[in-house]
């Protein structure tokens, strides 16, 4: 059952282990460059007259190098930098779209998952706080978990304090794996026509809102490049109607037919156009982002640089090279998404974030911020965006190259 709503996703070590010997058997490399596609490409969605790059170009970089009580005074920096949030969030519903990428919590280079792969409970508390301060009517943090548990039961599992989150005001919790506390999905279409889908059923909680916030960590993607505030999207599928067991409202299996369609031939995706579309992962989850991203709008990305990974996106990325611990020692905001992850990408030493496949940290897929760019959903081109706060020569720190690492 769907509801139409007008505008107001995780890859597992199985997923992942499956698709990296794709990439060694050497699945065909899509065209993705700015020019013309050659004949045979999958065509560029239709960009809406007005739609164009973005007047919210403006991304701030802030120093901090710890997670204690630093971090709320970094955030509100960057907020201040990019001209205060009470505008965006007073007297709104705010929803703030996590990552755990699953529900593992064990240690990863001896220190918390929160300081290498998932969303730090530090920046959770410091941005509800600043939300709450700003004038939200009610914040609700969502993540669709591997548990048929509540996000609040997850959470704790994962050592956050959820008591002191409830406390700043009206806070909610919603794991949106499926239908949760709604009766019906939302179905929200993408307004560019999409490079793959035309809609999107979501969880009412992405609807159910004014404001959406991307809370996303600094890393590389072996699957996408980059995930930044906008990869962090492709969590909000529900399990239920975009994973291994879709059309099963108990199902916390992973997105494996978002990644493949092989073997998942059966399962009807809602939204999905009329193909033939690519099999190649690197190939589909970048347009999936950028489809996902385009049908729910992101209105504020939060990017944690201040312990990360390189690599990969987490710890089962060792299986196709090294990773390594990161400490950056910067957060990361902006207004738009693709120009707040196209900043990201540079600081993590990637001098050109609208390179074609190919070029790190492209290496095995299509570029999702140049195909959001050329959807009309902002704008990559470091030029073109009004960086406040560190230069991006005092915030970089070199991550290391996928290419690199298989050489």
């Amino acid at each position: 059952m769907k509801t139409e709503r007008p505008h107001s996703t995780r890859c597992t070590r199985r997923v992942f282990l499956r698709l990296s010997a794709g990439l060694a058997a050497g699945l065909p490399v899509t065209w993705m460059s700015a020019e013309a596609p050659p004949p045979g490409a999958a065509p560029r969605p239709a960009v809406p007259a007005g739609v164009g790059p973005r007047r919210d170009a403006t991304v701030a970089v802030v120093r901090c190098r710890t997670y204690g009580p630093e971090v709320r005074t970094a955030l509100a920096q960057a907020f201040d930098l990019l001209g205060g949030i009470g505008r965006l969030v007073k007297d709104k519903t705010v929803t703030v779209k996590i990552n755990l990428t699953g529900t593992r919590f064990s240690p990863v280079f001896d220190r918390p998952v929160g300081e290498s792969y998932m969303t730090h409970y530090s920046t959770a508390l410091a941005l509800g706080s600043l939300l709450v301060a700003a004038g939200a009517k009610r914040v609700r943090f969502v993540e669709s978990t591997t548990s048929r548990a509540s996000l609040e039961t997850t959470l704790d599992l994962a050592d956050w304090d959820v008591n002191a989150l409830r406390a700043l005001g009206k806070v909610e919790f919603e794991n949106t794996r499926n239908l949760g506390e709604g009766k019906a999905y939302a179905r929200l279409r993408v307004p560019t026509g999409g490079y793959m889908f035309s809609a999107f059923d979501f969880n009412h909680a992405y609807a159910d809102t004014d404001v959406l916030v991307s809370l996303a960590k600094l890393k590389q993607h072996v699957t996408a490049g980059v995930t930044c505030a906008m990869k962090n999207l492709f969590g909000i599928t529900p399990n239920s109607l975009y994973g291994d067991d879709a059309g099963n409202e108990r199902a916390v299996a992973g997105r494996g037919p978002l990644h493949s369609p092989i073997g998942f031939e059966k399962i009807q995706l809602p939204g999905l156009k009329p193909g033939p579309h690519p099999s190649d992962p690197g190939a589909r989850v970048p347009r999936i982002v950028t489809d996902i991203c385009a049908a729910r709008p992101i209105h504020l990305s939060v990017v944690d640089g201040i312990t990360s990974m390189s690599g990969g996106e987490g710890p089962w990325c060792r299986d196709a090279g090294e990773i390594k611990l990161t400490t950056p020692g910067v957060l990361i905001a902006g207004l738009n998404p693709v120009s707040t992850d196209a900043v990201c990408t540079a600081v993590m030493g990637f001098a050109n974030p609208r390179a074609s496949r190919g070029t790190p940290p492209f290496d095995h897929c299509e570029n999702h911020l140049l195909l959001a760019e050329q959807a009309g959903l902002g704008t990559a081109d470091l030029g073109q965006i009004d960086l406040r706060g560190l230069s991006l020569d005092s915030a970089r720190y070199p991550y290391v190259g996928r290419a690199s690492q298989r050489s």
